[in-house]
């Protein structure tokens, strides 16, 4: 197993604030392409009236993406995850790259084939994003706290920033010919830039950060295999050590998750929850009103800004919850969401809809960063790891049944 020589914490933690800004870029870049996604949806729903597209294309996302980081979380020990992190970003790239040249290539046509083509690229970014949240996750969990908390925010951010573009994108094509498609094309080319370059940040400028080297270099020491190709490729050798007695004993993967599966529940309800409101029920089941085609993208904006804002609540030491039953109880009453979203639409004008779709991205946001950033205390470089695939595991599986349960809202509320 790799080891290395102990070392000495540099005195000012050189490169804090780059690594906390770098973290919160290849955050952005681990969902932007699917926010996008989710953002042009008006655009999809007129070249697909009858596909529910919000629905399906999570429906196909999600399967690649759980389906994927299973096994990642499975094999974490024995993978590499520098190049697992590089290639989710080239596959996000080139499958974002790839809705560009579908568009182009019919001319914005609408169809069975396109759509198949279309559900094809989605199916890709479930698998990109397996190997990036988890492998990113697992990366940060055994550095700063900001570090993933800045990583989340930058997550969230990705939803803020596409929502936002795409209001600025409606606004400015709207009365244009063929205005809308033009303003998705935009769209879709700002996406695959920020996916570009967070392949470029990864793959030269996070690793050479000398807070970055520190940390994964006490990882080697702790016995992680999954960080010395990152520290051969920053320029530093790790000598090999010739038996593991000197190593410290690390958790199974197995005894990980039933030390930490209440935070693991914890990821799992909050996403079963939201996904099962957001998007699908905003696009389909709030009916008509006065901002007409802006409403469910107004809904959508509003969710991503709260979400946004909520993750950095938790910097505020005061207002951070760490009690594992005071999350567990917080993350339990979320679910009277579901029956205030049902009468809201039923009985409710959008004033009342808008604010109640903030609560769930603030609540969304803060719960999801106060998990991530106390599950790993006091856990080894390498149980760190692995329990950051095993949490992105729960949490993706809380998307994969939420969209699932998303379905549930169409019943007495017109055909499938």
């Amino acid at each position: 197993m790799a080891a290395v020589a102990p070392i000495e914490a540099p005195m000012k933690l050189e490169g804090r604030f780059k690594a906390i800004v770098v973290c919160w870029i290849l955050g952005l870049g681990s969902l932007v392409s699917w926010n996008s996604m989710l953002t042009i949806g008006d655009y999809y729903y007129k070249l697909f009236p009858d596909y529910h597209p919000s629905r399906v294309l999570t429906l196909v996302y999600q399967p690649f993406a759980i389906g994927t980081m299973a096994i990642l979380a499975y094999n974490e020990s024995k993978i590499d995850t520098r190049k697992r992190n590089i290639a989710g970003y080239i596959l996000f790239f080139l499958c974002t790259l790839g809705l560009i040249v579908i568009d182009l290539a019919t001319s914005g046509k609408g169809g069975i084939g396109n759509y198949i083509g279309i559900c094809v690229f989605v199916a890709g970014f479930g698998v990109a994003d397996a190997h990036v949240q988890g492998g990113m996750v697992g990366d940060l969990a055994f550095m700063k706290p900001e570090f993933i908390q800045s990583f989340f925010a930058g997550l969230a951010a990705s939803g803020a920033l596409t929502s936002g573009l795409r209001l600025i994108t409606k606004a400015a094509f709207d009365k244009s010919s063929n205005g809308l498609r033009k303003g998705t094309l935009l769209f879709l080319a700002i996406s695959t830039f920020f996916e570009f370059l967070c392949i470029f940040l990864y793959s030269f400028v996070f690793g050479n950060l000398p807070i970055v080297k520190y940390y994964r270099m006490n990882a080697a020491r702790e016995g992680s295999k999954t960080v010395t190709s990152d520290l051969a490729a920053a320029g530093i050798q790790t000598e090999s050590a010739d038996n593991d007695s000197n190593l410290p004993d690390r958790l199974s993967t197995k005894q990980l998750l039933y030390k930490n599966i209440d935070y693991a529940l914890d990821l799992f309800l909050i996403y079963v929850l939201t996904l099962s409101i957001f998007p699908g029920f905003l696009y389909e089941n709030t009916g008509k009103h006065d901002l007409g085609s802006w409403y469910p993208l107004v809904l959508i904006a509003m969710y991503n800004v709260w979400d946004l804002i909520a993750r950095y609540i938790p910097l505020i030491k005061s207002l951070k919850m760490e009690s594992r039953k005071g999350l567990m109880i917080a993350i339990l009453s979320r679910f009277l969401f579901i029956p205030a979203f049902y009468f809201t639409a039923k009985y409710g004008d959008q004033g009342w809809m808008i604010m109640l779709i903030s609560l769930l991205g603030l609540t969304n946001g803060y719960l999801t960063v106060c998990v991530m950033t106390v599950a790993p205390k006091g856990c080894t470089g390498p149980e760190a790891n692995a329990l950051g695939n095993l949490l992105v595991l729960f949490l993706l599986g809380g998307i994969f049944a939420g969209v699932a349960l998303d379905w549930l809202w169409i019943i007495g509320n017109g055909s499938f």
